[in-house]
């Protein structure tokens, strides 16, 4: 079972959202979805079709889209689940009674209850029934895939605006399904600042970036996979005790051993070694104020809406 972080919860980013779906593959895929019953008004966010639709329907396959859980329901009819920051899928006994707190909607199978909880306050999980593939594809944010695209492509999405390192990585609108904590650990092993402007990488830069990238997520996933064996994975959160950078303030860079550093705004960080990704220069949060206000999501929604 994965461990426990006790801090914040951190958003599910592809290796976790992907962890979700080989997980809920072995478990509703071929099943039919008996009822739906939702118990949180705002977690709906459509009318048409109605959510009823989907219900007595087998599920044909499970897909991730962005930060996203797509049921595909068979006819072109699809329920898009977006956990946001603190929700959270749980596997339970069939029909099981659905809790009174943090609980959002169960899914009921014949061989189990999907429960969907959100553990913040203020709800922004979201549940949309489309008809359609063009339907589904507005739900896409239209970044490329980062383990799909090939080097040609990443530069072409990555160097079309000049944004910061950190920015584009965790744009949805450029590279999908990437943010806080995994954008981290790319850069630090792929070396490189996380305010190195994107127009100002060379051609070395940009190969070094994405291998780190195709490498850090494959290695992710593997090892959450493994992890959670034939178990559901709960306390799922952007957030692994092995990470190098992400969460790891002061403590040693596992590369070098100098201790990691970290830049705060709002509620979101980056954390990265000086020595191995800014030639020793500390990258203080006041001088770069200006730039952050520029290049960085304004709002946790902004930031969510990946």
């Amino acid at each position: 079972m994965l461990p426990i972080h006790r801090s914040s919860p951190r958003m599910p980013e592809l290796p976790e959202i992907t962890l979700y779906v080989h997980a809920l593959e072995r478990r509703i895929v071929g099943q039919p979805l008996e009822r739906v019953r939702i118990v949180s008004p705002s977690l709906l966010r459509t009318v048409d079709p109605p959510v009823a639709a989907i219900e007595g329907r087998t599920v044909r396959g499970i897909r991730r889209l962005g930060k996203r859980v797509v049921l595909d329901m068979g006819d072109e009819l699809f329920a898009v689940i977006h956990l946001m920051i603190t929700g959270r899928f749980h596997w339970k006994r069939a029909a099981v009674a659905v809790p009174r707190k943090r609980a959002h909607a169960a899914f009921d199978f014949p061989t189990g209850t999907l429960l969907l909880t959100e553990a913040a306050t203020t709800k922004r999980a979201s549940l949309h029934i489309v008809r359609g593939e063009d339907a589904l594809a507005a739900h896409d944010r239209g970044g490329v895939e980062p383990l799909a695209v090939d080097v040609a492509a990443f530069r072409d999405a990555l160097t079309r605006e000049n944004h910061t390192l950190k920015r584009a990585l965790s744009d949805p609108r450029i590279v999908s399904g990437i943010g806080n904590a995994h954008s981290d650990e790319i850069l630090l092993l792929a070396r490189l600042s996380p305010v190195q402007r994107t127009r100002h990488l060379s051609d070395e830069d940009i190969a070094r970036l994405y291998a780190a990238m195709q490498s850090s997520l494959r290695e992710w996933i593997a090892r959450l996979v493994e992890e959670t064996g034939d178990d559901f994975p709960e306390h799922v959160t952007a957030f692994h005790p092995a990470m190098q950078a992400h969460g790891k303030f002061r403590q040693p860079c596992p590369q070098c051993g100098a201790p990691i550093q970290r830049i705060v705004y709002a509620q979101n960080e980056t954390n990265y070694c000086a020595r191995c990704q800014t030639d020793g220069r500390l990258l203080a949060d006041r001088a770069l104020s200006r730039l952050l206000r520029e290049d960085w999501p304004r709002s946790l929604d902004e930031l969510a809406a990946g």
